[in-house]
């Protein structure tokens, strides 16, 4: 099982709920802010990796403090965009998106 917290806008979860459950070997979490991700992060150290799905400065922000306070965190990934301590992932259809990303711990 691979444990993905998805940090993002609360609109664009759905998608990528629907998309994991066709997946069982992926389980997702989600939190919409950095205080949250951080929250998750100290709370469960069973996460696999962090996808950030928000626009690029947002992105950067909250990867720096991630990394800042949690520098053993798990690898952050980005659809898209480059971001300093990020790994990228091509953007496109949810699904897809997991894929890879399931690919790249795999």
């Amino acid at each position: 099982m691979i444990t993905v917290l998805v940090v993002s806008e609360p609109g664009r979860a759905r998608d990528l709920d629907e998309a994991a459950a066709r997946m069982p070997s992926l389980e997702i979490l989600h939190a919409t802010d950095v205080e949250r991700a951080l929250d998750r992060l100290a709370r469960n150290r069973r996460i696999d990796a962090v996808l950030l799905l928000l626009d690029h400065e947002s992105a950067t922000e909250i990867a720096r403090v991630v990394l800042e306070e949690d520098p053993a965190a798990p690898p952050l990934y980005v659809a898209g965009s480059e971001v300093p301590g990020t790994r990228r992932l091509s953007s496109g259809e949810p699904a897809a998106l997991l894929l890879s990303l399931e690919r790249d711990l795999s």
